[in-house]
């Protein structure tokens, strides 16, 4: 325990016993000392307690003064820490003749001094058990504030947008996609909205409450295309597209517009549809769930929507730019480009493209022409000048959905394959199975192989069954498609070949004002 001081009161002297600590406590501070003596207001000789408390060793009696003084009862002084949360008190004993204190008188002290809140009964007690002077004993604690939260939005998508590469697997670097937006699905979550916290009070060991620090609150904050659910606190995307932060507040769009796809922008690959206010660079990428929207030139590169593709100053693919548009593709002039539409395809020129619609192929304007390359389109063409005088190959074909026609021949070529393996499958197992007929025991490795050999060959005709079964329908569409025609409003030249259904013919002088039908398995020209 620590070292501790008692007074010795009597008839003519007032002295100090000094007790040395035990077991390792602290020595006799003697700043506290002299304190206490000054509290108490008894006159002391300082230099006799100063050699006393040198070196003390064992309980040693200094005199003080030569004067008669009353007991004095044990006594304690208490110490508020700056942040009114903890009072210690120090104990002093008791003088010679003096009383100690119990429980109640502690806890009346503690009152008296407006100590009133957190009183800790037990360490009271515990001290009242064993007492231990000039040792700092908690005898109160108060309740700290808890401090609350400001409010907090947690962004799902990337805030602070920095135009980067991608770096591919093998370490290579992909500056045609730059992440340069965020895209976002219809119901996608954008933002929440964690609202503040504003604490718990506190309360001081004096009893005065103290208040946690205030709280910032906040909202979400959005434009259009952005819903926000009933308890105000959860962002959702109504589209798809793109989303971005401009100045704390949620900005969602459908349309991705950018003014030139090239170096400054990679590859695009969005959600929504995509608008180029100007021009679309060779060996570049576009893929909109949307439409695509071009309002310069587009050279050899790929543009792939759902939904339309407009080019307003037309297409120089340079024999690699591709177009495919589950709607309409519609462009000032396609050269050199291979496209591709669900529905109508109109442009003023086509020059050595590969077209497919679903739909028709209109030409229009002054010049409307096709030359070079192959044209197919499901019901119709209709052009002003078709093929060319400088004898460049041209096919117009009309009559079945293309993709009709790719499937036919795809599952045609099928068949022959199927067709083929039999041929080389059926005599091995016939031959086999003749063996097994005269006696022949089979060693177990050919067994399974005649085991792997009737599956394949049922496998092969189950697949033939169905691939004619679609043959027959295919070739039904074909059959039914006797409205579609090749409409020239102006001259066709020779070598021009037409083609209606799976009737073609190759246009051997020029003609004008006619119009190309099949009427009895042959395709002929008729009056426009």
């Amino acid at each position: 325990m620590n070292g501790y001081f008692q007074l010795i009161v009597g008839q003519g002297k007032t002295g100090l016993m000094l007790y040395p600590p035990t077991d390792g406590g602290e020595a006799i501070d003697s700043q506290e000392l002299l304190q206490y003596l000054a509290v108490k207001q008894i006159p002391y000789d300082a230099r006799a307690i100063g050699v006393a408390l040198v070196g003390l060793s064992e309980p040693t009696e200094v005199t003080l003064n030569l004067e008669s003084r009353f007991p004095e009862q044990e006594v304690f002084f208490v110490r508020v820490s700056p942040d009114r949360l903890t009072a210690t008190a120090r104990f002093y004993p008791p003088s010679s003749g003096g009383n100690y204190m119990d429980e109640m008188e502690i806890k009346k002290t503690l009152q008296a001094q407006k100590i009133v809140y957190g009183i800790d009964d037990a360490a009271i007690h515990a001290f009242c058990q064993h007492r231990e002077y000039c040792k700092d004993i908690i005898l109160a604690k108060g309740k700290p504030p808890v401090q609350g939260h400001d409010y907090r939005i947690e962004y799902y998508f990337n805030t602070d947008l920095k135009i980067k590469p991608t770096l591919n697997e093998d370490g290579s670097v992909d500056f045609r996609h730059l992440n340069v937006m965020n895209q976002v699905k219809k119901g996608d979550v954008l933002a929440r909205l964690f609202q503040a916290e504003p604490g718990e009070l506190g309360y001081a060991v004096q009893g005065d409450v103290i208040r946690p620090g205030e709280v910032k609150r906040g909202i979400l904050r959005f434009s259009k295309r952005v819903s926000i659910d009933e308890t105000k606190t959860i962002l959702t995307s109504e589209v798809n597209g793109h989303v971005k932060l401009v100045d704390g507040q949620v900005f969602v769009s459908d349309v991705y517009e950018v003014e030139n796809v090239d170096n400054s922008t990679g590859n695009v690959e969005y959600e929504g549809s995509v608008r180029v206010n100007q021009n679309v660079l060779s060996g570049f990428r576009i893929k909109a769930k949307g439409n695509v929207e071009v309002a310069g030139v587009v050279e050899g590169a790929s543009i792939e929507a759902d939904g339309d593709i407009i080019i307003a100053r037309g297409m120089n693919g340079m024999n690699k730019g591709v177009l495919k548009a589950g709607g309409k593709i519609i462009s000032k002039f396609l050269e050199n480009t291979t496209a591709e539409a669900g529905g109508y395809i109109e442009t003023e020129s086509i020059l050595h493209c590969n077209i497919s619609s679903k739909s028709e192929v209109i030409l229009t304007g002054r010049r409307a022409f096709i030359a070079g390359g192959h044209v197919c389109a499901a019901n119709r063409v209709i052009v002003k000048t078709l093929g060319s005088s400088m004898g460049a190959d041209t096919v117009v074909e009309v009559g079945a959905d293309p993709t009709v026609k790719a499937e036919l021949q795809q599952l045609q070529k099928q068949v022959a394959e199927n067709q083929k393996n039999l041929k080389q499958m059926e005599p091995v197992l016939a031959a086999m199975m003749q063996k097994m007929k005269s006696g022949v025991k089979l060693q177990p490795e050919q067994v399974q192989y005649v085991q792997k050999l009737v599956q394949s060959i049922n496998l092969v005709k189950e697949q033939n069954a169905g691939n004619m079964t679609r043959i027959e329908e295919l070739n039904m569409q074909l059959e039914e498609s006797t409205n579609a025609s090749v409409e020239v409003s102006g001259e066709v030249f020779p070598g021009t070949k037409i083609i209606i259904s799976d009737s073609s013919m190759t246009v051997g002088s020029g003609m004008k004002y006619c119009r190309f039908v099949r009427t009895r398995g042959e395709v002929v020209m008729a009056p426009l």
